[in-house]
């Protein structure tokens, strides 16, 4: 119902801009709307990652497995059949080797995987105790993990020619250790600069630069705003994205030269939105994962597509203007 709602509100936009445009001698173009690809059955999704050209894969939290998609075609097919873990949280798609980092969450684990083939390059142990692995980000020459049960990253070198090297744990010192819930470190990013890591505090409601040498890490300065609920995280040039999954949000930044402040620049919105928990952008669409944490099942899962301008890469959700956004953690 609610795509065919969004159907008939773009035919009646399309018929009022109609006229004018046939004055000019020019035919109308027909707005893109959002829109949904569905997953396939028993792919309980969290994580979403951009490929080459239009692919884009998800993962499945229920048993591991990763499908891959083509936003051009909206198909998805299977990929990862027998996974090296059996619980895929979070994604990183490295472009420079062609591999796919996957956190493992509970499981305390990471994969890596082959981006063309699917076949498992790398099983990682990060931690044996009890522990959270929840999200992934690449730099030149590792991957970071987050864990949002402990006040540490895991960090995995990654040689030039695409070698996984042995984890290693990065001890947090500075706000990003404070703990003030059962749900803290979430998402991580890269800054553009690629001097620091970014990651958001899902109960806090916070962003940090943290130093990956060091693990020292700041407060990021939002001006007063808060990411609350915040998850995933999605950087394009200084502009970064914050889902706010049970707010069915994402709020847009845009970070300083040095990433130690945000200024808030709007809010995406859909009613597509079923409790978004990351993105990724594709081929000019962004794409969000709907894990519908908390919503009454069965309900068919779903990756919501939204267009992208092509001048500074922000999505056509619905768009609230300048403002602080504030809400609860979730889980």
């Amino acid at each position: 119902m609610r795509k065919l709602v969004l159907a008939a509100a773009a035919t009646a936009a399309l018929a009022v801009a109609a006229p004018a445009a046939m004055a000019h001698g020019k035919r109308p173009k027909e707005p893109r709307q959002p829109t949904t690809i569905a997953l396939p059955a028993g792919v309980a999704p969290e994580g979403i990652a951009a490929g080459r050209g239009g692919e884009f894969f998800v993962g499945s939290l229920a048993d591991g497995q990763i499908v891959r998609g083509d936003v051009r075609s909206g198909t998805v097919a299977p990929f990862v059949t027998t996974p090296a873990t059996t619980v895929a949280v979070g994604l990183e798609y490295d472009r420079r080797h062609d591999l796919l980092f996957v956190a493992g969450g509970p499981t305390g684990t990471a994969a890596v995987y082959d981006a063309d083939t699917g076949a498992t390059v790398a099983s990682l142990t990060l931690t044996t105790a009890a522990a959270f692995v929840n999200d992934a980000t690449v730099t030149r020459d590792a991957a970071y993990f987050t864990n949002s049960q402990a006040a540490e990253l895991y960090r995995v070198p990654i040689g030039d020619d695409g070698t996984i090297g042995t984890p290693t744990t990065l001890p947090l010192t500075g706000p990003a250790a404070d703990l003030p819930g059962a749900f803290n470190l979430n998402g991580i990013e890269t800054s553009k600069d690629g001097r620091w890591l970014i990651a958001v505090n899902s109960t806090s409601g916070k962003l940090f630069r943290i130093d990956p040498a060091t693990g020292a890490s700041s407060e990021i300065d939002l001006g007063g705003a808060s990411v609350t609920a915040g998850d995933g995280l999605w950087r394009e040039g200084r502009l970064l994205y914050v889902v706010r999954n049970q707010l069915n949000r994402i709020d847009v930044f845009r970070l300083d030269r040095d990433s130690s402040s945000a200024r808030y620049v709007e809010t995406i919105t859909s009613p597509l939105f079923e409790v978004p928990t990351t993105m990724t952008i594709a081929k000019h669409r962004l794409l969000a994962v709907n894990a519908q944490f908390g919503l009454p099942q069965p309900n068919p899962f779903e990756v919501v597509v939204l267009p992208v301008d092509d001048d500074h890469g922000r999505g056509h959700g619905h768009r609230h203007g300048k403002g602080h956004g504030h809400g609860h953690a979730h889980r």
